[in-house]
């Protein structure tokens, strides 16, 4: 789209969950994997609002995007205050806060600077998936792309080398990013969180 190059990631049959640590790679259940939430420099706390499994971890609204996985369902939006933190606390739900790429069909402006590998999940009308650049972008032009292909709304997953994994309709495991859990564990911080599709 416009010279970004992008890989589209669309679940079937699979519901979408959070996850903090480590994730086995040998789950066959599990379909896709990306990091969700950014961690704070300082503490290594997760930043913003957080739910998992109905428990909230961490509060906060420093980012305005905002996914919720509750009762099967899939909400992906931006707003500064939303029911769904409350609504997955009380259904044993998910919620996480991230950058805001995409609004209701309008790009939105980031501060970070610089280009690297970008990925999000989106929401376009009733589906929902995931979108990963396959070139270093800037969240401008990575959002701007998000816009053309008719994205509703869009928040902001960790990209850059962020390890993940895909695994297509043939059964064949696609990874993304730096494997930090074989490579370094005792490097990895322990408030790491993912969306996981199983």
């Amino acid at each position: 789209i416009n010279d970004v190059e992008l890989r589209l990631f669309i679940p079937h049959n699979a519901e979408m969950q959070l996850h903090i640590g480590r994730i086995e790679k040998g789950d066959s259940s599990i379909i896709f994997v990306a990091q969700a939430a950014d961690l704070r420099a300082d503490n290594g706390e997760i930043v913003g609002a957080f739910v998992y499994k109905g428990k909230p971890i961490s509060w906060g609204k420093s980012k305005k995007g905002y996914c919720a996985s509750i009762n099967g369902s899939v909400y992906v939006g931006v707003a500064e205050s939303t029911p769904l933190f409350e609504m997955a606390t009380e259904n044993e739900g998910y919620f996480f806060r991230q950058y805001a790429l995409v609004d209701n069909g309008k790009l939105v402006e980031n501060n970070p600077k610089g280009k690297t590998i970008r990925r999000a999940i989106c929401q376009l009308q009733d589906n929902v998936f995931m979108v990963e650049s396959l070139t270093r972008e800037s969240f401008h032009d990575f959002a701007q792309s998000l816009v053309d292909i008719g994205v509703n709304n869009a928040i902001y997953l960790v990209g850059t080398n962020a390890y993940g994994w895909s695994v297509d309709q043939d059964g064949i495991t696609h990874e993304h990013g730096e494997d930090i859990w074989s490579n370094n564990p005792s490097t990895c911080p322990k408030n790491i969180s993912y969306i996981v599709w199983k």
